[in-house]
């Protein structure tokens, strides 16, 4: 599989092979919704929570006498018809988390990086980055080089120059290679990953 290569510096554009084991898979829409699923699952709390009648604070003496008041036969204001009383079958503190075998999630990895190179939104960058420290000259360079709405993954350190100056652009997104994950590559337009990142990515795939 060929993707582009870009050096940031030059901003010339070649090809670099890539491992089609990796990048070079015929995606399948089942592996990457049972990934997307497994992973929004677990970003979800669970800790909505109404209270039912039994937990409502108040007496529990008759309110009204059983019959003669022309209207129905209420025991408590503890229940869902009044105000201030409990909820019937309302939210409770639960986990949303489902369990996904190892080898369906590095396996989504695969098809989602594949999905990028089939649509050519993937795209190598190599270059000296510590170079671009302001936000103007890295923004410029982001539109001539058409990488806008893109997430980059890359091994940067947090005090990486280029990094804290590039995270003031509108639609970029930042990533390390240990977080590389389905959902975010899929939620953006482009996948750029730095040249000297790859072998790490190649790592957590395997």
């Amino acid at each position: 599989m060929k993707v582009n290569l870009i050096n940031i510096e030059t901003e010339k554009t070649t090809s670099e092979n890539l491992q089609d084991e990796f990048f070079g898979l015929d995606p399948r829409k089942d592996i990457l919704h049972r990934v997307v699923t497994w992973q929004l699952s677990r970003k979800r709390l669970g800790t909505r929570k109404t209270k039912s009648r039994g937990e409502i604070t108040g007496s529990t003496k008759k309110i009204m006498r059983q019959k003669g008041s022309g209207g129905a036969r209420h025991r408590t204001k503890k229940v869902n018809l009044f105000r201030g009383g409990g909820t019937a079958f309302g939210p409770k503190v639960r986990d949303h988390s489902t369990k996904l075998p190892k080898k369906i999630r590095k396996l989504g990895l695969r098809h989602a990086l594949s999905a990028k190179a089939k649509n050519n939104e993937l795209i190598l960058v190599d270059g000296n980055f510590s170079d671009l420290s302001k936000t103007k000259s890295i923004k410029d360079k982001i539109e001539k080089l058409d990488l806008n709405n893109s997430l980059i993954v890359n091994n940067f350190d947090s005090d990486n120059p280029f990094v804290k100056a590039a995270k003031n652009i509108k639609n970029i997104e930042f990533i390390k290679v240990d977080g590389i994950n389905v959902y975010d590559i899929l939620n953006n337009q482009k996948l750029i990953i730095t040249k000297d990142s790859l072998n790490n990515i190649v790592e957590r795939c395997q």
